[in-house]
């Protein structure tokens, strides 16, 4: 008997995404001049936020007063979330971490449709004392330009899975909200540690606004109806470009859903089927311009105990734009979430894309 195969399939492509940059390699410098409180920010950024103090109130939020913190960069998709950034009326801070291996350098960041660019100082993260000085700078630069304004330093995290934790836990010390993309790491410490921390934070395994509109259904689903494909098989296919080195955190999510409706307890995440070379990647369907420049195409497959029915779930994403534009739809979430909160306590709060899917931040 030939098996029923029912697939759902979602598709993205996008087309839009070029990592443009200049590299220029500049000295390392360990000391920071704090008595010039601006140093770290150029004359359009002066000129920017000195404007901005002569209309913000306290009870406004204004996005453009919020500087953001790209970490990663110029790692691809670090650098395509700083242009979606720019792209959606955020700034970029002036400096960020980069990895430890990663000569110091000052990039360029050019968003190729709304034309809009930023100057951005690299700092290998393995110079702490400068990352923290030059932190202090900016925000005392801030202060002394726009006192009145709710102007904030926030973070987006590209890096490494290596570093999910530490990194998470720096920026926690410096009491910087950040957006944590980056997949991997132990996650259940970094909830763990967050909380204790009280740190302001979005943590998601995947930024995309559908995929993850896609896993709060799925979610549902579960809930609702437990064990409705008892006894299917569950087999899980996921490719990626190979320089990403851990297994897709979307595709983990998305077995957790499905093991409560097959109830296939025995079913770990070492089953899952990671693709990270470019042959295996062009025969499960990838364009081979982003075979390398990026892609997540994931495949679930549940097939009955008499293989007679097949149901698939399949999501598709060439390129990073989808990401990068969810990324900084969640930083603006939890800018307002930090504004709306009293930080004198600094109590905290650790926010999923779901959380901002519900509250309609994304644009």
């Amino acid at each position: 008997m030939k098996t029923k195969s029912i697939t759902f399939l979602i598709t993205i492509w996008n087309w839009n995404f070029h990592g443009r940059l200049s590299d220029a390699f500049v000295p390392s410098g360990r000391n920071v001049n704090l008595n010039s409180r601006c140093h770290l920010l150029d004359h359009d950024q002066r000129l920017h936020y000195h404007q901005l103090s002569k209309s913000s109130t306290n009870n406004e939020i204004d996005y453009k007063e919020i500087l953001i913190m790209v970490n990663g960069m110029p790692g691809p998709m670090a650098t395509a979330a700083a242009e979606a950034c720019l792209r959606k009326g955020l700034s970029l801070s002036p400096i960020a971490m980069t990895g430890p291996d990663v000569p110091p350098s000052t990039i360029t960041v050019s968003d190729p449709i709304s034309g809009k660019s930023s100057n951005v100082r690299l700092i290998p993260s393995i110079d702490v004392e400068e990352i923290e000085s030059s932190i202090e700078g900016i925000r005392a630069g801030l202060q002394e330009l726009n006192s009145n304004s709710n102007a904030k330093l926030l973070a987006i995290d590209y890096t490494h899975p290596s570093a999910v934790n530490s990194n998470a836990k720096f920026y926690a010390e410096q009491r910087i909200p950040f957006v944590m993309g980056t997949t991997g790491g132990d996650r259940e410490q970094l909830m763990s540690d967050m909380k204790d921390m009280k740190a302001y934070a979005v943590i998601a395994p995947n930024m995309a606004k559908q995929i993850v509109a896609m896993q709060a259904a799925l979610e549902d689903l579960a809930t609702k109806y437990p064990n409705a494909f008892g006894g299917y098989k569950l087999t899980v296919t996921e490719s990626h470009q190979k320089k990403k080195a851990d297994t897709s955190g979307t595709a983990k999510a998305v077995v957790d859903s499905i093991k409560i409706l097959n109830g296939e307890t025995d079913y770990t995440y070492e089953d899952i089927h990671m693709i990270r070379d470019d042959q295996g990647s062009l025969d499960f369907g990838v364009k081979e311009e982003y075979v390398t420049a990026g892609h997540a195409f994931h495949t679930y497959s549940l097939k009955s105990p008499d293989d007679t029915v097949e149901f698939q779930l399949r999501h598709n994403v060439s390129g990073r734009t989808v990401y990068a534009e969810g990324t900084a739809d969640a930083v603006k979430f939890l800018a307002k979430k930090v504004a709306q909160s009293n930080l004198d306590d600094y109590n905290g709060k650790v926010f999923s894309m779901i959380n901002v899917l519900e509250e309609g931040g994304l644009e």
